[in-house]
């Protein structure tokens, strides 16, 4: 279906969301057509985030606002859609573009498919009315949904189009680049290489499948490390559980600017414990590179003093290889809780592959090698 046209058939003027590649062809028109524009369109923190800045603008407007998201968000807006839209609560009618990861019967990554399972089936149990958009389905067939849509917005409650694998079609093209040098899978290299055979806990997404393949490439095991291919936002906290539990081991973090800010409440947990063996190490591209390239607000914060604010003993920022390879052998030798931010160009290898060891193969590596430490 034509995205310019689901867009018509839906008659709102304010979306916000997290990105994610299935719903690709939504996010490239909305670039293209408001950009970040704090009345139309705005891309948030997390998922929970955008439906409540969702419910803001239908209070301030009395208009319905669409929120755009992986499935994988769907644990995210729980609380909100409970607890805020619900009409037995503030009754918000709210609607919702959820791209279907993991549908039963694709094939797609672990950290999918149970996701991909229970997807129509939460919708049901907060009581969102949801229908599906395939690559078949026809205008005529979403505006005739659309319509029942409506009576349930009037009435407070909430909607859903579930969208299928290229489902969407049309999309504008959009560029997103930044001015910065430094590649992410070079840095990750200089990582591998500062941090021998320490333990390392890596974010979602490129990062991970960039962790593994350069393991590959050195011919060295994965068992040193953990690849959090699912729960965005939580590679710090899981890291943060680990370095607490192996005091005498220095333990690194892996992080990426959009999993950061989806759950920055873990840096103040984290500063708070202080464990003085962890290394946190966050990636700054300013993009939820891995699924498209949209931006996040993280060009516009500064890393350094949130987590010094937070209670990190010690922060910095870098932008070349020499002052980050500096900063990793500094880290090693501190003993107190480290952050790194690495200012990252946007772009990967087209040819990048994925982990070839199941996430379970990759847990049960990583715990054997922890009993050893």
């Amino acid at each position: 279906m034509n995205v310019a046209k689901l867009v018509e058939i839906i008659e709102s003027d304010f979306y916000t969301g997290v990105p994610d590649s299935q719903l690709k062809a939504l996010c490239n028109y909305l670039m293209d057509h408001y950009g970040i524009d704090p009345k139309h369109h705005i891309i948030a923190a997390n998922e929970g985030n955008c439906t409540a800045l969702a419910a803001g603008y239908h209070l301030a407007t009395g208009k319905v606002p669409v929120v755009y998201m992986q499935n994988s968000g769907e644990g995210n807006i729980i609380n909100p859609v409970a607890s805020l839209l619900n009409d037995k609560v503030y009754a918000i009618p709210v609607v919702f573009i959820i791209g279907w990861r993991g549908e039963p019967g694709i094939h797609d990554e672990p950290q999918h498919v149970y996701q991909g399972e229970v997807t129509v089936k939460l919708l049901e149990d907060m009581g969102i009315c949801s229908f599906i958009i395939g690559t078949d389905t026809t205008e005529d067939e979403v505006k005739a949904v659309m319509e029942q849509f409506r009576e349930k917005l009037v009435q407070g409650l909430d909607v859903a189009f579930v969208i299928r694998k290229g489902a969407l079609t049309d999309a504008p093209k959009v560029k997103y680049e930044n001015s910065n040098s430094m590649v992410r899978e070079e840095i990750i290299q200089h990582i591998v290489a500062a941090s021998g055979e320490d333990p390392i806990i890596a974010t979602t997404g490129k990062a991970s499948r960039e962790l593994f393949e350069t393991r590959v490439a050195n011919g060295q095991s994965h068992k040193y490390d953990f690849l959090t291919v699912g729960s965005m936002g939580h590679s710090s906290s899981i890291a943060l559980g680990v370095a607490l539990n192996k005091p005498k081991q220095r333990i690194w973090c892996v992080d990426g600017d959009g999993a950061v800010l989806m759950h920055m409440g873990s840096m103040a947990v984290l500063g708070y414990n202080k464990p003085n063996n962890l290394i946190h190490i966050v990636i700054n591209n300013g993009a939820h590179e891995t699924v498209g390239g949209m931006p996040t607000v993280a060009n516009n914060i500064d890393f350094v003093k949130i987590s010094e604010a937070c209670g990190y003993p010690y922060a910095v920022s870098v932008d070349c290889f020499e002052d980050l390879d500096k900063e990793l052998v500094a880290a090693k030798e501190r003993n107190q809780l480290s952050l790194i931010e690495v200012k990252c160009s946007i772009g990967a290898r087209e040819d990048l592959g994925r982990p070839t060891t199941t996430a379970i193969e990759n847990k049960q590596n990583f715990m054997e090698y922890l009993k050893t430490l």
